[in-house]
Order: C-alpha cells, then structure tokens, then sequence
C-alpha cells in the first residue's frame, strides 16, 4: 500500500570539533524526512572519509563508527529514496567520490526533472554511474565542468538543473549550501559558537542548541571557508517562480520546526481553524489521526468548540515494514500502528482529523475501526484540499490514476471510506492560513499547476515505479 512518504533531510556543520557527533544528533532531529538509510562524510584535513547504510540513524551509527569520522567540517543525509533503488548502497548519501579537483561529497534534498536526460547524455560520454539516483547526476556535471574554480564549476553544474534540489556539498575545506532557484525544499542556517550549521529543518538546530540565523534563499549559493561566508546568486537572470512546498506544513516538517520562514505548529493549527470554519459539523468529539492530524485537530476543536480527545493512540515502535503474510493479519495492519480508544469513543459522534487521503484504503480501515470502538457517527475532515496530482519534486506519491481524489468525488470518496460525511480543506483557505499566495508556494499536488514542465520520460518512469 503505497502512501504519501518523506523524502531527505540534509545537514552540515563547518569548523566543529564535534563535527561528526553533532551531525549524527542532526540526522537524528531528522530522521522523520528520511528512515531508509543515513550517512555522515567529514574531511579530516587531507581526504573525505565516511560511513553510511541502511536503517535509521541509531542504527547505521555505532560509537566506533562515529569515532573513525575524524574532522571539523561534515555533512549527513537521511534517505527515503524518491529517485533510484532504495536497495542499493550505491544510492545512499552522502555520494563521496575522488577527481582531479579533489575530494568532493554531496547530501541532496528533491528531485531533478531532466536528470535522465544528463544522465544519459554523461554516458554516451563516458561517465560510469555508480548507482541510480539523481543525485549522482550532480556530481558527474561538477567533476565533468571545464569551468575553473570549484565554485564555478558547481555553478556550471547546477544551472544545467530543473527541479527540487537543497544541496550540501564538502570539498577539501568548503562547506556550500546551495538552494534552487524555485525554492521547492526548505533550508536553514545556523550557528554554534564558531561553528555554522545548515540543516532542512530548524528543529536540528535546536537539538544542538545553536542559533537560527535565517533561511538559505531561493536561488542561493552560501560558500564557507577558512575567509569567512560569501553568498552568490548563480540563477538571478533565471525566471523562475517561487514554489515553496506546501506539503512541508501540511505533513512533513516537524511541528516544532520553522521553515521558509515560517511555524510549522502556527501553520498547521490554522489549517485545523480555517477547516472548521468551512466544514463545521455537529459532534461530540474531535480526535486525530496521529501524528499529523494532531496539531490541525487543536485547531479545529479551538475554532468549533468541540473538545478535543486522543481517540487514537500511536505506536511508535512499528518500522517501515511489516510483514503481512495472511489476509487476516493484512487486514489489521493498520491497529499495528493506531488503537483506539472506546472510552472516548463510544456512543460519540466523532470527527477525525486527517493530513490527506491518498489512496482511501488506510482511511476506510480508520473509520471502519472507529465505529468498531462505538462510534456512532464518524465525520472525516483533511487538513489539505483532495490531493489529485503526482508530485515530481521528491515527494513519493502514486500516480495520478492511482489517487482516488483525481478520479472520484468527494461524496464517492465518502462513500468509499465509509464516513457519515468527508470535507477537505480548500486551497483558499490553505493559502490563506499559510501566509498568502503572495508567499509562493508549490501546489502543484493539488490543482496540477506545476511550476515546471515535466518531461515524459519522468511521467513514464513514476509509472513504472
């Protein structure tokens, strides 16, 4: 059953002691972006040296590990593959490769639109890929740029580029934090006494105590060295509009966390106001779906007046995977993860709070579970408009024909997932609660108006996937 998953989260820190330590207690900050594989690259003065693999942070990271990445320059990634095989370590970041202009690695966050097609063009030249992501992409244009410095040929390499890309990238003793000109994936900056810290999310920063300084911008190119911090501008003659995701606030961002600028919490608790005030619906209580439904739920019992109630209690011990190996434990893998609570549920008109529907499997086993703890009446509302298009700027939805909202109404939907009744979050009031339009934000997932044309190669390899 494939649903809506994260897609990376990115870390860096220059002139830290510490360096390795603090990026693992980063990659752990973030390790909701990413659970499939983790890796950590520091340069210790003369080469890169690194350590990665599959699982979560706590995981791949032993105390000898962690003892052998010897430097006070590093970068790390949490991974959930959206581009490549997720079973291959040749695809699990940080990417470190040796070149004629040294040692160079690189943690990327989105996804590149036109990577296939540089891709192939790279090999009919020669260039030999390792693995399958692209990722792998960026480095082969900056190691194969005829430009001069590195920082021209990192420039050279990304304005070659469409699609989504927060990128760090350790070379010898630089540390670069690039962001694309559309700005679809959130990166931060930080500092820690004389250390500078990148991060995708604040919430890493916090971990470490360090200080949010601002946003990377759109379109921007921080270089830090042993000279100090310069900032350049590679794309400031590229029209591109802003498109900030707003998938960030409705799901992936931790509600702790600040990003473009902005609360996640604040966000996603006014989404929770502005759908009561479109969808208001008589009932008794109000619970959520954890965790995402959570904050959204505050909200929408604040502005209705209903009470709020933990009908549901998570378990936070499920991995990704669980084996399902009968219809009858198939069917009860959603209770794995979410138990209800009768006592607060019993002979009570219910709404539960959603971030999306993507499929409307998971949602009917939801409902199905609510009216078995004794639920009278079940009123699903989605802190999110009906979700109708793929995303190709690294976030792993199925394709269109596979999302129910794109083929089905809402009074279908409804039916489908067996609610009393359904209502959605319309994209007015979702821009409205995230700052305005005039923000700039990606909504491409829910009205189909992508910011980039997308090639047919990519539409039919999602496909395929």
């Amino acid at each position: 059953m494939k649903e809506i998953k994260e897609y990376c989260g990115v870390f860096g820190i220059y002139n830290s002691e510490h360096a390795a330590y603090y990026t693992y207690l980063g990659l752990y900050a973030l390790q909701h972006r990413g659970q499939e594989s983790a890796g950590i690259a520091v340069f210790n003065g003369k080469n890169i040296d690194y350590h990665k693999g599959f699982g979560l942070v706590s995981g791949v990271f032993s105390t000898e590990a962690l003892d052998s990445l010897q430097g006070n320059i590093a970068i790390g990634h949490n991974r959930y593959s959206t581009s490549g095989a997720s079973d291959s370590i040749d695809n699990v970041q940080p990417i470190v490769v040796s070149s004629k202009i040294g040692n160079i690695a690189i943690s990327h966050n989105g996804n590149i639109v036109n990577a296939l097609k540089f891709r192939k063009k790279l090999e009919d030249e020669g260039s030999i890929f390792r693995g399958t992501s692209d990722s792998e992409v960026i480095v082969h244009l900056i190691v194969k740029s005829k430009k001069g410095t590195v920082e021209e040929k990192i420039i050279d390499a990304v304005t070659k580029l469409e699609g989504a890309f927060s990128l760090l990238i350790l070379n010898n003793n630089k540390l670069i934090a690039l962001r694309d000109p559309w700005g679809f994936r959130p990166l931060v900056m930080g500092e820690l006494e004389d250390s500078i810290i990148f991060a995708s999310e604040t919430c890493a920063l916090d971990l470490l105590g360090a200080k949010y300084v601002r946003d990377v911008e759109p379109g921007e190119m921080v270089i830090v060295d042993e000279t100090g911090i310069k900032s350049l501008y590679p794309f400031k003659n590229r029209n591109c509009r802003k498109s900030q995701c707003i998938f960030e606030f409705v799901y992936f961002s931790r509600p702790d966390s600040h990003i473009f600028g902005k609360s996640v919490y604040s966000i996603r608790k006014e989404f929770g106001k502005t759908l009561a005030r479109e969808n208001p619906v008589e009932a008794d209580v109000v619970i959520a779906v954890p965790d995402s439904g959570l904050v959204p739920a505050i909200g929408y019992s604040e502005e209705s007046g209903i009470p709020f109630q933990l009908g549901f209690i998570r378990n936070h011990y499920v991995g990704r995977t669980f084996i399902k190996p009968t219809q009858k434990t198939r069917d009860i893998s959603v209770k794995v993860k979410l138990n209800p609570v009768p006592d607060v549920l019993k002979g009570k008109r219910v709404i539960v709070i959603d971030d999306s529907i993507v499929r409307g499997t998971t949602s009917r086993k939801i409902v199905r579970m609510l009216k078995e703890a004794g639920a009278t009446e079940v009123h699903m509302r989605i802190s999110s408009p009906p979700t109708k298009w793929p995303c190709y700027f690294g976030i792993d939805t199925p394709t269109k024909d596979q999302l129910i909202a794109s083929n089905h109404s809402i009074e279908e939907i409804a039916e489908y997932i067996e609610a009393d009744s359904l209502a959605y979050l319309s994209l007015e009031g979702m821009l409205k609660a995230a700052g305005g339009k005039e923000c700039g934000y990606c909504t491409a997932c829910f009205d189909g108006d992508y910011p980039i044309s997308i090639p047919k190669e990519i539409i039919e390899q999602a496909k395929k996937e």
